[in-house]
């Protein structure tokens, strides 16, 4: 029987390295993200690269352009909705592109980031109805916090209440009274430490807060 033909490698293009680069930096950060290592993943030389980025900034304005086109902007279901839906699907991409935190508002803005701020601007202006200078305060303020929030996020263990109970123990250990030294910690600490305790409630209750201030200056 005839051999069978060798599998047709895959063709190289800018979808598919700036696909091959989120996933490198999502499994070892912005740190194992070098064009040398790009080449590697995508079994290339790296002059390769070059023809679908320009250089690394490239690179990454495509990257972040990536998770952009992952964020969900409802529209047609009132502006506070939208604006809510909009920002549990931000946190949600930086969770899995944790990267992408501190990058999201830099560098130069790709199809996938240009219409979501436009979306956002047309839902602030026109669904809601605020004037120009008060959508931006309120642009800033939510994505201030949603940003902010993220970085805090990671930061953070994945398990709450087990890394909560981990530093009780520690501190049992190191101080004689913890309870009697700081109550108000040990209480914190005892509520973060019960099983099913969601991180995500407090992303949700803060973004309530900021949704019901902005409602106010409508």
């Amino acid at each position: 029987m005839p051999a069978s033909a060798p599998a047709r490698k895959e063709r190289l293009n800018r979808n598919r390295v700036l696909r091959a680069a989120v996933d490198l930096a999502d499994r070892g950060g912005l740190a194992a993200l070098s064009m040398r290592n790009l080449a590697a993943e995508l079994g290339v030389v790296p002059m390769a690269l070059y023809k679908h980025v320009a250089d690394k900034d490239e690179l990454l304005d495509g990257m972040v352009d990536l998770v952009f086109a992952e964020i969900e902007f409802p529209s047609g279901t009132g502006w506070r909705s939208a604006m809510r839906d909009r920002a549990v699907s931000i946190r949600e991409a930086l969770r899995r592109h944790p990267w992408a935190v501190g990058r999201m508002e830099s560098g130069t803005p790709g199809p996938a980031n240009l219409g979501h701020h436009n979306a956002v601007m047309a839902c602030l202006r026109g669904e809601a109805g605020f004037p120009l200078r008060m959508a931006v305060h309120a642009y800033s303020l939510m994505d201030s916090y949603i940003y902010g929030f993220a970085l805090q996020d990671r930061a953070m263990t994945g398990d709450i209440p087990e890394e909560a109970r981990r530093r009780r123990d520690v501190v049992a250990r190191r101080h004689p009274a913890p309870a009697e030294e700081y109550p108000y910690l040990m209480d914190l600490v005892e509520e973060f430490s019960k099983s099913g305790y969601d991180y995500s409630q407090e992303f949700e209750f803060g973004l309530d807060v900021i949704l019901d201030g902005i409602e106010q200056l409508r």
